[in-house]
């Protein structure tokens, strides 16, 4: 009895944490929806950007459920994969008088969804697991919780391309967007890189139970996530010139990311993960002291 009465206060303090998600989430489409296009949807006048939010909330929900009566995490990548491919052709499907910024910015999204989503999908296929998980999926509100995350991760990091295409101002792209582009590009091909170059160390048999230091990772500890944050920066400078009002609250998009992955669930947690497992090797400790954190620099040292 005396643990069901404390477990009480934490499924109401995490289904708490879940409306706060969901309305900050609110909030933001709110934001970017002002003087923005509109769509009908059950006879109903719908900013487009409101209806994406609950798009990108929906989805997770809708999986959620049948997730946590099966115990499994084999879905949550792939359902936040499908999120951003959804809200994405939403967007190109109801919002009249597409330019190319719109299309730019679309298949942007796309082909970083496409190609980050199949690869986390084929990893924990081939794990079996995400030893993530193995405290949150048992418990309800817990689970929930990380299922209403993700829609407002999915929704509050592509915000400004959103609301850049369906703000309904159309200007030629000029230098800031060309900027944009190339800044994308490079974060996309640094995330891709590292991926690549872990996945091929992880299939060495002669690599098992080691931490990779070949590389781009020898130049950064996380230098996935540095690619990640640098491609929706540039996302954003795309988006800015479009941007009014309102609107300029959607440029939290690459800051939300930032904050995600360097303070809360990225790095910090890997960084945990690695010092309990190699933090007592002289090794690892050399390649933390010579190698940065985030941002790919030459070894120190």
């Amino acid at each position: 009895m005396a643990d069901q009465q404390q477990d009480k206060p934490e499924h109401g303090k995490l289904f708490f944490y879940s409306l706060v998600a969901a309305a900050f989430t609110g909030l933001i489409a709110f934001a970017g929806s002002q003087n923005g296009n509109t769509t009908t949807v059950a006879g109903l006048d719908v900013p487009i950007l409101m209806l994406c939010a609950a798009i990108a909330m929906g989805i997770n929900w809708l999986v959620f459920l049948p997730s946590y009566l099966a115990q499994t995490e084999h879905y949550y990548d792939l359902t936040g994969s499908l999120s951003f491919i959804t809200v994405t052709l939403t967007t190109l499907m109801v919002t009249p008088d597409l330019d190319t910024r719109g299309m730019l910015l679309a298949a942007l999204i796309l082909l970083w969804t496409l190609r980050l989503g199949s690869f986390l999908f084929l990893r924990i296929k081939k794990d079996g697991a995400d030893t993530r998980f193995d405290t949150i999926k048992p418990v309800f509100s817990r689970f929930f919780l990380t299922w209403t995350l993700q829609g407002l991760w999915v929704f509050v990091t592509s915000a400004a391309a959103l609301a850049a295409i369906t703000n309904g101002i159309r200007e030629p792209l000029g230098a800031l967007a060309w900027l944009g582009l190339a800044v994308w590009v490079v974060g996309m091909l640094i995330e891709m890189t590292a991926d690549i170059q872990k996945r091929q160390f992880k299939a060495n048999p002669d690599n098992k139970g080691r931490f990779i230091t070949s590389g781009i990772w020898s130049w950064s500890r996380h230098p996935n996530y540095f690619g990640e944050i640098t491609l929706w920066f540039g996302v954003a400078l795309i988006a800015l010139p479009v941007l009014s009002g309102w609107q300029f609250a959607t440029l939290i998009s690459p800051i939300f990311v930032t904050v995600l992955l360097t303070k809360i669930s990225g790095v910090p947690l890997l960084e945990k993960k690695a010092d309990k497992r190699w933090g007592d090797e002289a090794e690892y400790q050399a390649y933390k002291q010579r190698t940065s954190v985030l941002i790919p620099m030459p070894p120190r040292g």
